[in-house]
């Protein structure tokens, strides 16, 4: 089991590497690197070598930003989960029921969209017909 110390590391590294991964600068210097590596090919004879290094460094670094990007995904629905059980919580008309839904089973889900679709359904001809 990780340590605290260890889980605070990993979070801040990985909520800052999405950060920056996810901005237009790390977008352009990644097309940029693959400019300069497809302009080289001629200089290394399109080798395998040649061709191994993009499919390589490609492969490692998809590999782990899956693991960060999970993290930071994962942690970022846990927390919009809190704050909605929160506002469940504390509204007096909503259904208790509501909170933690994402733990129900996919019929359950099913079933609670549904209710909702047919809800925004009359809520829509409501307003259709005061118009």
């Amino acid at each position: 089991m990780p340590k605290p110390k260890q889980n605070n590391f990993f979070r801040t590294f990985s909520q800052t590497t999405s950060q920056l991964v996810g901005t237009p600068s790390a977008f352009f210097l990644a097309i940029a690197i693959v400019v300069i590596w497809a302009k080289t090919g001629p200089l290394f004879h399109f080798s395998d070598t040649w061709q191994l290094i993009i499919n390589t460094s490609t492969s490692i670094i998809t590999f782990l930003m899956v693991f960060l990007i999970q993290s930071t995904q994962g942690r970022d629905a846990k927390a919009m989960h809190l704050k909605l059980d929160e506002l469940i919580h504390a509204l007096n008309d909503a259904r208790d029921k509501l909170v933690n839904v994402e733990d129900g089973s996919d019929e359950e889900i099913e079933s609670l969209s549904q209710e909702f679709q047919q809800l925004h359904k009359h809520i829509n001809e409501d307003k259709q017909a005061d118009k």
